[in-house]
Formats: structure tokens, C-alpha cells, sequence
């Protein structure tokens, strides 16, 4: 039986900061039972580049984002971990739910994930759509919680990309040292322990292997932004926590672009 992937982005989550306020305890169970790996992202430590590149395993020279208006990406030819994963195996069912529209929106310059119409009308792919800049992601990041239980509890897709981004909103607005900030963390890991709930409901119910993986695209400075090339602001990781399986055996240094590589090996 293949390991089921899911992904899971949180944007602008500096985890020092998550795990020190003792506002986050689900990331704190994961990080203390999974494999864990710190890395350092490349400037520009903008979202559109990053994520592009955790998303697609491309450099930034590779995938052509620079920042987060997509001028002149090449990611038509450069697919993401969902497309990768169904063309390796035909059989693979993805699933992506984001409220940032540039990594799901295919009305806009990108989208990161491709949309691959053809195999959302065979069933295969399903995408969710919302829109956090224009309805707030404290509202939008509950909408794609549900969207992303619902998935794991009627479909248990083959391999999923759920994004949240209410602690990069927070933390542009608040700076990542106030309440605002924490608040922002302590409703996401929220999110975090029901998704991880509903993979070991599946997993104990189904026999099924599941490998939950969690990540950022960049840090925050104290008083709020990024973008830069400091070191806070270009800190990232990875949790990887076997479910119904061992924890992956991954190299002791990763960067951020061979994630996906590392991902569809444990796939195959």
C-alpha cells in the first residue's frame, strides 16, 4: 500500500516563536514525534517564490517567481507535487485547498498548482478556492480546515497541498511578538490537531499510510514583514510524521526545493 502524502503550508510561521508561547501544541506533538529538519529559504523571502519552489522542487532561477505578482514565472513548465505525483502514477488522487489565490486561482497569472482540468472532471483532482485577501484568513483559514476534514473523512485523497495563511496575516499587520500574532498560531494549530486526528481516524479504520508534512515558505522580522535576507526571515523546516508507518529516513541537510523529490519517493 503507497503512503498518502499530505502537505501542509503555513504561511510566515516562525516555529520558534509557536512553540515557545505554549499556544501550539499540536505542532509541538508533531515536531517532538516526527522527523525535523531546519533550512533556510533563498531571498527574495517573498510567498510567490517560495512557495514555488517548496511546491514545484525549483530554484528560483528554475521556476522564475521573484516576487508575488508572477511576471514571467515559467510554471507551466515547472508542475507541482500534486501533478508530479498523478503522472507518476496515473491512479493518485490529489487534493489542494488554499485561500491565497496565486497557489490554487487559475483566473490569475499562476496558479502554483496546475489545474489540470481534465482530471478534475474524472475525479481525480479537486481544488478549493477562496479568497483571503479580499474576506480575511481568520475567516478563510476556517473554510479551508472544513474543506480539508471533509476531504480526509469522504475521500482520503492519495496526496494533498492544504494551505493557511492567518499567522502571515497577523504578523504583517501586528508585528509576530504581540497577542495578534499568537492568537493567529493558537487558531491554526487548532486546524493542525483535527487534520491530524482525521488522518489517524483514517489510518486506524482503513490500514491506510498516511506521511503528514508540515512547512513555511518564510519568517517574519520582530516588528512584522520579510522579504529580506536575514536569518529569521528566511527560516523555515519541515515536520514529517509517519501515520500508520514509520517517520521518513531523510538526509540530516535538506533545502527547501528537494522536498518534493523526498516527498514522491515515499510515495513510491
Amino acid at each position: 500500500m503507497k503512503t498518502k502524502i499530505f502537505l501542509l503550508g503555513i504561511d510566515g510561521l516562525v516555529l520558534s516563536t509557536a512553540l515557545s508561547s505554549g499556544r501550539a501544541p499540536a505542532l509541538a506533538n508533531l515536531k517532538s514525534s516526527a522527523l525535523f529538519r531546519e533550512f533556510q529559504m533563498a531571498a527574495p523571502t517573498w510567498s510567490g517564490p517560495g512557495w514555488s519552489t517548496i511546491l514545484t522542487g525549483s530554484s528560483h532561477a528554475q521556476h522564475g517567481v521573484t516576487d508575488n505578482r508572477f511576471m514571467g514565472h515559467q510554471l507551466l513548465h515547472r508542475p507541482d507535487l500534486l501533478s508530479r505525483a498523478y503522472y507518476q502514477d496515473q491512479s493518485t488522487t490529489t487534493f489542494a485547498a488554499a485561500g491565497w489565490p496565486p497557489l490554487v486561482d487559475p483566473s490569475g497569472l499562476a496558479p502554483v498548482i496546475h489545474e489540470r482540468r481534465e482530471q478534475q472532471l474524472a475525479y481525480r483532482h479537486r481544488v478549493i478556492v477562496r479568497d483571503g485577501e479580499t474576506h480575511g484568513y481568520k475567516t478563510v483559514d476556517a473554510e479551508i480546515a472544513d474543506a480539508a476534514n471533509y476531504a480526509l473523512a469522504m475521500a482520503g485523497p492519495d496526496v494533498s497541498f492544504v494551505y493557511f495563511c492567518g499567522a502571515d496575516e497577523a504578523g504583517h499587520v501586528y508585528g509576530i511578538l504581540g497577542e495578534q500574532y499568537l492568537a493567529a498560531i493558537e487558531r491554526i494549530d487548532g486546524y493542525v490537531n483535527q487534520i491530524t486526528t482525521a488522518i489517524e481516524k483514517r489510518t486506524a479504520e482503513n490500514n491506510e499510510s498516511w506521511l503528514l508534512v508540515l512547512t513555511t515558505d518564510h519568517g517574519h522580522r520582530d516588528e512584522g514583514g520579510h522579504g529580506g535576507d536575514s536569518e529569521q526571515e528566511r527560516a523555515s523546516f519541515v515536520i514529517a510524521k509517519g501515520i500508520g508507518r514509520v517517520n521518513p529516513a531523510w538526509p540530516t541537510e535538506i533545502q527547501p526545493e528537494d522536498l518534493v523529490e523526498l516527498l514522491l519517493k515515499e510515495r513510491a
